[in-house]
């Protein structure tokens, strides 16, 4: 049996690979803010914007499961706003979440990851860790910062045999994603019913949102010895966006 930690694991993303790693065989502790006792996995409340969070969930998955062969960072949090009006509080709680709490998870389980022998960190990076999008400073900013962490895991992980990669899917059909909705209308001063089309899948080359469960899908081949050949790069499913 092999164990797995998922951040974010309540919803979208993260719950939809935590299903996923169960269903192959993972033991998995299902990390989120507001876990649902009734979702896959073994649910665990942490405040992933905190160190202390992100130090207590690796712990718990330590003591749960013995050790630790896998963590997937994946907890996330989005704001738009143009960078003259931008709140400096969310600011910093993005840059926490997204980019603080990926290098704090690979900080508190390294030596678990090391231990396993085929040790994997994959945090979800998003597209925007290669492209940007106005009116996203802060998100932008961090998942850039992401794909700079994981270059950096895969280099010092090298030697102890951990891998590290960021999958870079453009937009998932996710809660956070539909959010996005009237906040997208309103800095784009368009209707929220044209939002979908003329903006969140404007980037996109084939006009569809991706499914959850594909991206889970990738991070399962990721972790799985199929996986073992990708360390320090972008795993880009982007529906031809970059491609631009």
């Amino acid at each position: 049996m092999t164990a797995a930690l998922v951040t974010g694991a309540a919803s979208g993303i993260g719950r939809a690979t935590a299903a996923r790693l169960e269903q192959d065989g993972y033991d998995v502790l299902a990390a989120d803010l507001k876990p649902d006792p009734d979702g896959p996995g073994r649910p665990f409340a942490a405040d992933l914007a905190t160190r202390e969070g992100n130090r207590e969930a690796v712990a718990a998955a330590l003591d749960a499961f013995g050790g630790l062969d896998l963590v997937v960072a994946n907890a996330g949090v989005q704001h738009i706003a143009p960078v003259r009006e931008f709140p400096e509080d969310r600011w910093d709680q993005i840059v926490a979440l997204l980019l603080s709490s990926p290098f704090l998870l690979a900080r508190y389980a390294w030596d678990a990851l090391a231990v396993s022998g085929a040790g994997r960190f994959v945090a979800v990076a998003s597209a925007h860790a290669l492209v940007a999008s106005p009116y996203k400073a802060a998100y932008v900013s961090a998942k850039h910062g992401v794909l700079g962490l994981v270059k950096t895991l895969a280099l010092e992980g090298a030697d102890v045999g951990i891998t590290a990669t960021a999958v870079c899917p453009g937009y998932v059909r996710t809660p956070l994603v539909e959010r996005q909705l009237a906040d997208q209308a309103h800095a784009h001063d368009t209707s929220e019913d044209r939002v979908l089309e003329d903006i969140i899948l404007q980037p996109h080359a084939v006009k569809r949102l991706i499914e959850p469960e594909e991206v889970a899908g990738v991070i399962a081949f990721l972790a799985g010895p199929q996986g073992s050949a990708f360390s320090g790069v972008p795993v880009t499913m982007d529906l031809g966006w970059s491609a631009r």
